[in-house]
């Protein structure tokens, strides 16, 4: 009998493959567990322990794109969750973190760099109004990936529509359209945004490239949510034109929409695209949509975070 003595079992490159996956995958089922258990536990319990994507791609071996899709969910979670909170102060502090640890194990997360950009640019109380952030994990991916014209542009619609700065964002329009394989009509954009930026007819425009250049469902409908917003715009712009012609006949605010009604300036209450009633404050004089309304809250009207 030989004096070798036999492998032992972690020694077995085949045994050892299938221990690490098991191990990963009880992780992860653990971790996805842990969630739904303490989804409304503090924002600090749902960090993983290791907050450093590098780090946890070394200690992930070849299972980084799985670790990556955790980090995702968590973000969705996180995300998601704090959205639907009922409390009065919002925190989206570790919405940046689980992007950046989600794209640093996985660098070529496509998804998670164009949804989590627009999560980080949603203004509070529905997102953490963060477009610095949503610029930088963009740009992030555009190191990975220069050939994703997508990303270019999506910079420039956060300087276009959160940052209102018209001329870097005709900038990053003009990088896009420079990508091989980029869509033609970027260039026109562009050219357009530095004409006229700004404009509501420009913003349109915007949106309904947007939209038909979406390569998934989620993109597609914010696209149309925005323009819908648009619309719901231009109803208040007319409402604004009855409710001044109110005050010229009657010489006082109308402080109703029945006021309105009766004095023949509207058929009926007037109702925003989602079919909730526009809400007339008569005590600041303002019209806009119902507080519950999935447009709400309209562009340049978002609250800011707490500090």
């Amino acid at each position: 009998m030989s004096g070798s003595r036999s492998a032992s079992w972690w020694e077995r490159p085949a045994v050892f493959a299938v221990a690490m996956a098991t191990l990963v995958a009880l992780v992860i089922s653990s971790a996805m567990v842990r969630d739904r258990v303490y989804a409304a536990s503090r924002a600090q319990t749902q960090l993983l322990y290791i907050p450093d994507g590098a780090v946890l791609g070394r200690m992930a071996l070849s299972f980084d794109a799985l670790l990556a899709d955790v980090y995702w969910i968590r973000a969705l979670q996180h995300y998601g969750g704090t959205k639907r909170a009922d409390s009065e102060e919002k925190s989206y502090d570790l919405l940046g973190p689980l992007l950046d640890i989600t794209t640093t194990l996985d660098p070529r997360f496509n998804v998670a760099y164009r949804f989590g950009a627009i999560f980080l640019t949603e203004g509070y109380p529905n997102g953490p109004g963060r477009p610095d952030l949503a610029i930088a994990l963009l740009q992030k991916g555009i190191g990975e990936m220069p050939d994703k014209w997508e990303f270019y542009m999506d910079i420039g619609f956060i300087y276009y529509w959160w940052l209102q700065d018209y001329n870097a964002a005709a900038l990053w329009f003009e990088k896009a359209a420079n990508v091989p394989g980029a869509s033609w009509w970027l260039r026109s954009l562009a050219a357009n945004t530095l004409a006229a930026g700004g404009s509501r007819e420009s913003s349109r425009t915007l949106w309904q490239q947007i939209y038909e250049s979406a390569d998934n469902d989620w993109i597609r409908n914010e696209a149309v949510r925005r323009l819908t917003q648009l619309q719901a715009l231009d109803d208040i712009d007319q409402l604004i034109g009855a409710a001044q012609r109110f005050i010229e006949q009657g010489g006082r605010p109308p402080e109703s929409w029945e006021e309105l009604i009766g004095a023949g300036f509207v058929a009926g209450v007037p109702v925003d695209p989602t079919g909730l009633p526009y809400v007339l404050d008569s005590s600041n004089g303002t019209i806009n949509v119902s507080s519950a309304s999935e447009l709400f809250p309209l562009p340049g009207e978002t609250l800011p975070p707490p500090q």
